[in-house]
């Protein structure tokens, strides 16, 4: 019995020296912005002659400034898109609007005598694209 009370668990001694603390803020809480985001960057996406895609986004705009011509859709938020696959054409084209319209008697009647509105259209020219390979399955 004497022997048990004689017992003692040493507990290992550690030095205060010895532990380390980190002195850096640890990262990977993200934060909202407020705002500070950058904006949307509308503007044209294909120039003239590029070869596309269906379903390929030409321009991004937020008023119309380019009209879809053939072979291109029109998105909900404005957006002009390739339907085929093919090569991008810009054209300017004269525009009259129709005698009874609202343009007709709000925007004509402001411009000055002899000028002449136009709108610029874009279109894709449906070809297959030079210069490239497909896949093809082995049979």
């Amino acid at each position: 019995m004497a022997a048990w009370g004689r017992l003692f668990l040493s507990v290992p001694q550690t030095s205060l020296a010895a532990v380390r603390c980190a002195s850096k803020k640890s990262g990977g809480s993200s934060k909202n912005l407020g705002g500070r985001s950058p904006g949307k960057r509308y503007g044209a996406k294909k120039v003239e002659g590029t070869f596309v895609h269906a379903g390929n986004i030409l321009a991004t705009q937020r008023l119309i400034r380019w009209h879809p011509g053939a072979h291109v859709g029109m998105g909900r938020n404005k957006t002009l898109y390739a339907l085929e696959d093919g090569i991008v054409r810009y054209t300017k084209e004269v525009y009259v609007p129709p005698p009874r319209s609202s343009e007709s008697r709000e925007v004509i009647c402001s411009l000055p005598k002899g000028a002449i509105l136009y709108k610029t259209f874009i279109s894709v020219i449906p070809t297959t694209e030079v210069g490239s390979f497909k896949l093809v399955t082995m049979l």
